[in-house]
C-alpha cells in the first residue's frame, strides 16, 4: 500500500462503517410499519431497543478495525489531521453529512480514551449549516383546504396506505373535520388560501402511528398531528392535535424516540421546527432517533451559549442529593450531574450500579415521565465560569472526577439533562389550583412508570421535576428497578402491642420487598398536599394496585399510555354528541 494513502484508507474505513450503520438504522426503522400493521407491539419495542444499540456497536467495531490498520500510527496527531481532511472531502456532498461528522467524532473519541474534545482533530464545530441539504423531492405533500374540510382530509388519508383496514375512515374524517372546524371558529380563522402540509413519513412509537403535518393559516403555521391506533376492528384515528402545547409532549426529551423513515434528517428537523419553534435542534434530532447527533448539537449549542454569556455555574437549587452533585448555569436550561465518590447513608448502591440505572432509562420506554440525559466524558470548562463555592463542593464530593489545570476544570464523567423546577420547590409557591394539578400529575407519573414496568424506588417529591407545561417528570434513577422484580407486600398483623412499638419490624424484609401502605409516612410532608394526593391517588397506597399491574405486565400486556389527555380522545370527545354526518358517507 502507498503510505501516503493511509489517511484516505482510514477515512474510508470510518465512512464505510458509517454507511453500514445508517443502512442498519433505516432497515430496523422500516420494520415499524410492518409491526404496526400486524399489531406486533412486542416486536416494536424490541426493534426500538435494537436500534438504540446499533450506533455503539458500529463505533466499537470501526475503532477496532482502525487501530489494527494504523498500528503505531493510531495515536499520531498528524495522521489524524489528514484523516479528518480526507473524511470531510468524502462526506462534503452527503445528504447526512452532519450525522456522518458525529460518527467520525465518536470513532475518534473511542480510539483516544481520556481525551477531551479536540477542535483540530474532530468536528467540534459543524462544517456547514444543519439545513444545507434539501430533498430533491419535497418530504411532504401539500393539500389546499376546501369547504367542506372532509374532502381535503379524504385526500390526505389516501396518501397513507397500510396493509390493514381502517375501522371506519369516514367516521374518523368526520371527527377530525369537526374538531378543526371548532378550533377555526374559536380563532375566527377563514379557509381562504389555507393549506395543509403532511410529512410523507409516518412516525411510529409503541402501539401508535402518527401522521405529522402543519396547517398554514393567516400566514402562520399550526401543528396538525393525527395519532392512529390499531386494534381488533382495524386502524382508527384516536384524536387530532392542533396546538404547540398539544404536540410538544409527543416530541419531548422524556419520551422514547420515534421510528420514522428519514432520508435527510436536517430536512425533517426543519419541518418539525416550523410547528414547534421552541424545541431545540438537539431535542428534535433525538426525537427522530439520531440521539448521538442530538448530543453533538447540544454540545455545539452549549459552546455558543458560553460565548454569548458571562454568568457563572452554581449548585442547582433544591435539596442536595445523596448520590449526585448537580450544578447549572442560570442562563442555560440544562443541569449537569456528577456521581459522587461516596454516598451518604442509607444509600448503598455503587457507582457502577448508578451508571447501569441511567443506561436502563436510556434504553427503556420513558413514557413521558423520565428525563432523557446525555453522558459526556472528559468535559472541559473554563474555571473562571464557576463560583468558588461550587468548585469547592465538586472537589469535596467528586474528587476522582474533577481536575483543575491551567485555568480549566475538567470533569471525567457527567450527565446533562433538561432543567426542571423541582416538584417540592414548585409546591412551596404554587396556588391551590396549580398544587392540585401537579400533585395529581405526580400520581399519574408514578402510575405511568408502573405501566411501563418501572418502579422509581425513591418517590420523594424532590426527585421529580415540573416542566414548562406543568407535567411531572422523574429524574433520580439510582433506585429504579423493573416493577416485575419487586415483591409488593402487605404488612403482616402484629403479634402484640410491643411489636408495634419495637424499633425493628416484627416481620422479615427481603431486598426487593415493598410495602405500599407505608408510602403515606414519607412521600409527602405537607398535610394539605398529602390530603390532595390521598383523594386523587389513594390506590397507590394499596398493595393490590401494584400486584395487579405486575400481573398485567407478566402476562405480556403492553399497556397504552397516551401523550395527551384522555378527554381529547375522540371516543370521549364525541361520546355524547357525535359530529354531523360526513358528506363523504
Amino acid at each position: 500500500m502507498f503510505e501516503k494513502l493511509i489517511p484516505y484508507e482510514t477515512a474510508y474505513l470510518i465512512l464505510d462503517a458509517y454507511i453500514q450503520y445508517h443502512h442498519n438504522f433505516k432497515r430496523v426503522t422500516k420494520r415499524a410499519k410492518i409491526r404496526f400493521e400486524n399489531c406486533d407491539w412486542q416486536g416494536m419495542q424490541n426493534d426500538s431497543r435494537e436500534r438504540s444499540t446499533l450506533y455503539r456497536n458500529a463505533v466499537g467495531e470501526a475503532t477496532q478495525h482502525i487501530r489494527a490498520f494504523l498500528g503505531d500510527n493510531a495515536q499520531d496527531r498528524n495522521f489524524w489531521r489528514e484523516i479528518k481532511d480526507m473524511y470531510l472531502g468524502e462526506i462534503f456532498n452527503f445528504n447526512t453529512r452532519n450525522i456522518a461528522e458525529t460518527f467520525y467524532n465518536s470513532v475518534f473519541r473511542h480510539a483516544h480514551k481520556g481525551l477531551s474534545a479536540d477542535a483540530g482533530l474532530m468536528f467540534v464545530n459543524a462544517t456547514g449549516s444543519y439545513r444545507e441539504f434539501r430533498s430533491a423531492i419535497p418530504i411532504y405533500n401539500t393539500f389546499f383546504l376546501t369547504n367542506p374540510i372532509e374532502y381535503s382530509l379524504h385526500q390526505i388519508f389516501s396518501c397513507y396506505v397500510f396493509d390493514a383496514a381502517f375501522e371506519n375512515i369516514h367516521r374518523d374524517i368526520g371527527y377530525i373535520a369537526e374538531t378543526i372546524r371548532q378550533r377555526l371558529d374559536i380563532h375566527r380563522i377563514s379557509l381562504r388560501n389555507a393549506r395543509i402540509d403532511m410529512l410523507k413519513s409516518v412516525f411510529y412509537r409503541n402501539k401508535s402511528a402518527h401522521l405529522v403535518g402543519r396547517l398554514f393559516l393567516d400566514d402562520q403555521y399550526f401543528p396538525l398531528v393525527i395519532p392512529l391506533l390499531h386494534e381488533d376492528q382495524g386502524i382508527y384515528a384516536d384524536t387530532v392535535l392542533l396546538s404547540v402545547n398539544e404536540v410538544s409532549p409527543l416530541f419531548s426529551y422524556n419520551r422514547s424516540y420515534f421510528m420514522v423513515d428519514t432520508d435527510i434528517a436536517s430536512d425533517m428537523v426543519d419541518f418539525l421546527r416550523s410547528i414547534m419553534p421552541f424545541k431545540s435542534l438537539g431535542e428534535l434530532y433525538n426525537s427522530i432517533g439520531f440521539e448521538k447527533h442530538g448530543k453533538t448539537v447540544l454540545y455545539r449549542d452549549f459552546l455558543r451559549h458560553l460565548g454569548l454569556t458571562s454568568d457563572k455555574f452554581i449548585a442547582a437549587p433544591g435539596i442536595k442529593g445523596m448520590v449526585m452533585a448537580v450544578f447549572t448555569l442560570p442562563s442555560y436550561n440544562m443541569v449537569f450531574k456528577l456521581i459522587k465518590d461516596k454516598f451518604q447513608p442509607p444509600k448503598n448502591v455503587t457507582e457502577r450500579e448508578v451508571r447501569e440505572k441511567y443506561e436502563i432509562v436510556s434504553m427503556h420506554d420513558r413514557v413521558g415521565r423520565m428525563a432523557d440525559s446525555h453522558m459526556f466524558e472528559n468535559f472541559v470548562f473554563e474555571r473562571s465560569r464557576f463560583t468558588d463555592a461550587l468548585v469547592e463542593e465538586l472537589l469535596r464530593e467528586c474528587p476522582s472526577k474533577v481536575r483543575l489545570e491551567n485555568g480549566y476544570l475538567e470533569i471525567k464523567h457527567l450527565y446533562i439533562e433538561k432543567r426542571m423546577h423541582p416538584l417540592n420547590l414548585f409546591l412551596e409557591t404554587a396556588s391551590p389550583g396549580d398544587a392540585e394539578d401537579v400533585i395529581n400529575d405526580y400520581g399519574r407519573a408514578i402510575k405511568d412508570m408502573a405501566a411501563a414496568n418501572i418502579f422509581p424506588g425513591d418517590m420523594l417529591l424532590k426527585n421529580f421535576g415540573v416542566t414548562r407545561l406543568k407535567r411531572v417528570v422523574f429524574y433520580d434513577y439510582d433506585e429504579i428497578m423493573y416493577l416485575t422484580d419487586c415483591n409488593f407486600r402487605k404488612i403482616p398483623e402484629s403479634r402484640s402491642y410491643e411489636d408495634e412499638w419495637a424499633s425493628e419490624p416484627w416481620y422479615s424484609i427481603g431486598p426487593n420487598d415493598i410495602f405500599p401502605e407505608e408510602f403515606p409516612k414519607f412521600l409527602i410532608g405537607r398535610k394539605d398536599v398529602k390530603n390532595m394526593f390521598l383523594r386523587l391517588h389513594a390506590d397507590l397506597y394499596d398493595v393490590h394496585f401494584w400486584q395487579n399491574m405486575q400481573n398485567r405486565l407478566l402476562s405480556g400486556e403492553i399497556i397504552s399510555i397516551f401523550p395527551y389527555p384522555e378527554s381529547m380522545r375522540f371516543q370521549n370527545l364525541f361520546a355524547e354528541t357525535p359530529p354531523p354526518l360526513s358528506p363523504l358517507t
